[in-house]
């Protein structure tokens, strides 16, 4: 893909539990291009209360949570908004009634993809202001994939086409 067919991509943990998923979820961040990452409420940080790198984080993310772009903030629905004020379409990966199959979705160019909680999902406050639901058509037994490896899939497809 070249440069300039890039989509500009920023994604937003909505409250992630696990540093595990979190440092995983940078990984793959790096390896599409995402231009930033943004960090809602109980989503662990790369860096500790204090400012510290965190080593669990990094161990796990091997170094990309120093080269992609990432904030902090306490409540989603601000940075949506801002995002929509930037012209970026919100996609939100959930399993829910009216969700479009990922693989007849098209983005546009700049687009934000929301992924949730691993227990209970993106928030319904981010659902709401969602231009978009999609999910990930599941083949087997299991109705639903680990957030890190969904966000990996979700995010391939999105910015790769």
């Amino acid at each position: 893909m070249r440069v300039k067919d890039m989509k500009d991509c920023v994604l937003i943990l909505d409250n992630l539990r696990s540093v595990e998923n979190t440092g995983s979820i940078f990984r793959t961040a790096d390896c599409l291009g995402v231009s930033k990452i943004v960090l809602i409420g109980t989503t662990p940080t790369p860096t500790d209360r204090f400012g510290r790198k965190r080593r669990d984080f990094a161990k796990i993310s091997l170094g990309a949570e120093g080269i992609v772009r990432w904030e902090s903030e306490k409540e989603i629905g601000s940075i949506i908004s801002k995002l929509k004020e930037e012209g970026f379409e919100i996609v939100a990966l959930e399993q829910i009634a009216n969700a479009k199959n990922i693989r007849d979705f098209k983005p546009t160019n700049k687009f934000t993809l929301i992924v949730g909680n691993e227990v209970s999902g993106v928030s319904k406050k981010a659902l709401d202001m969602s231009d978009a639901v999609v999910e990930i058509s599941m083949m087997g037994a299991k109705e639903s994939l680990n957030v890190s490896v969904a966000t990996g899939v979700a995010l391939f497809k999105l910015i790769r086409g």
